[in-house]
């Protein structure tokens, strides 16, 4: 069998700043033994892509870690993955050896910390060096390719839904209604939690959030938000929160919409530094839990999956919108601004056709 021939180069986005995007020209990588080369065919840009203090401690770089594609290139030592494989694969990947990998705390392994794809999701070419196969899910023919994108921000909510040990007939409140939110909402229904609550600041994304059904959304900007959790769960308050957004106030009001035995998650990290009041009091004679969550292992990806092969997460049904990576800029400053809530960039051009 002959060996396509690869160009030398690629177009890859460069972030300098949340509002300096460049898309500049660079090599493609070389494959070694234990790796593999993948053609980009489209790449989510997530929540923490746009939130400013987080994407600038990193920048510059290639950023986009919500990669699928199309194997085209495989090293001599690889036999598990083929040439033409279509697949997902995490930015991430943990050691399965250490102390933290044995407790099941994959995104605090070393190996994980230190690992990426090479130069990163949003380039027409990555690489999967050998630490990242270990957390490459090959993609079944019936999931289409903005499914697949959307298996690693599932199995953060995965991973979230499990610290806060949710369990049927649970009452779940969701504190931000963008992608994550929304994922959380669909997710805890599936497993049974009701009622479902929102909470948004922006009346479109309540709007959002009640068309999946079963959901009941509330503004803080016209309501008492802990008074009406209350008055929806007869008086208890809600058994797990979700305070998506890292502010002090989400925090807060997650807190106050808690009640007795309640799990709180914290979903995204407050700046380095902002320290959270609160009052120990209160957490204790209530038995409540504040629990951080933070991305997501192996386990978690191949869950979620699970769940998108069987059709309970799907692309279609969110409000997704498709960029070429000429407009990788427009895409970023859209969802930082809030105007959209979910960006793809295509490589695929029939991807863009058929968005149209």
């Amino acid at each position: 069998m002959s060996v396509p021939v690869l160009p030398s180069r690629m177009r890859a986005a460069r972030l300098y700043d949340l509002y300096d995007i460049r898309v500049e020209e660079l090599d493609v990588p070389p494959v070694g033994e234990r790796e593999v080369l993948v053609r980009t065919v489209a790449c989510g840009i997530c929540s923490g892509d746009v939130l400013p203090w987080y994407i600038r401690r990193k920048a510059p770089l290639v950023f986009g870690h919500e990669p699928v594609g199309v194997v085209v290139r495989v090293g001599a030592d690889v036999h598990d993955v083929r040439a033409g494989d279509r697949v997902f694969v995490h930015h991430h990947a943990p050691c399965f050896r250490c102390r933290l990998c044995r407790r099941g705390h994959y995104s605090h392994c070393a190996t994980w910390r230190r690992s990426r794809i090479v130069p990163g999701g949003l380039a027409e070419y990555f690489l999967v060096p050998e630490e990242n196969l270990a957390d490459l899910l090959k993609l079944p023919d019936h999931v289409a390719w903005e499914d697949g994108v959307l298996i690693e921000p599932t199995a953060c909510v995965v991973k979230s839904l499990r610290r806060a040990s949710v369990r049927e007939g649970d009452a779940v409140v969701v504190i931000g209604l963008g992608i994550m939110g929304l994922l959380h909402l669909w997710l805890a229904r599936a497993w049974g939690a009701r009622p479902l609550i929102g909470v948004d600041r922006l009346d479109a994304r309540c709007r959002t959030a009640e068309q999946l059904g079963d959901v009941q959304a509330l503004n803080p900007e016209r309501e008492d938000v802990p008074k009406r959790v209350r008055e929806l769960t007869e008086g208890y308050g809600a058994d797990v929160v979700i305070v998506g957004p890292g502010s002090r106030e989400a925090v807060a009001l997650g807190i106050a919409c808690a009640g007795p035995g309640a799990r709180v998650i914290l979903f995204t990290p407050l700046p380095p530094g902002e320290e959270l009041t609160i009052e120990p009091h209160h957490l204790y004679m209530n038995e409540i839990s504040l629990i951080p969550s933070y991305s997501c292992g192996p386990p978690d990806t191949r869950e979620a999956l699970r769940w998108i092969e069987r059709g309970v997460i799907r692309a279609q049904h969110l409000p997704i919108h498709r960029f070429p990576l000429e407009r990788v800029s427009e895409a970023v400053a859209a969802m930082a601004r809030a105007e959209i809530i979910k960006a793809i960039v295509c490589f695929d051009p029939t991807l863009l056709a058929e968005a149209s």
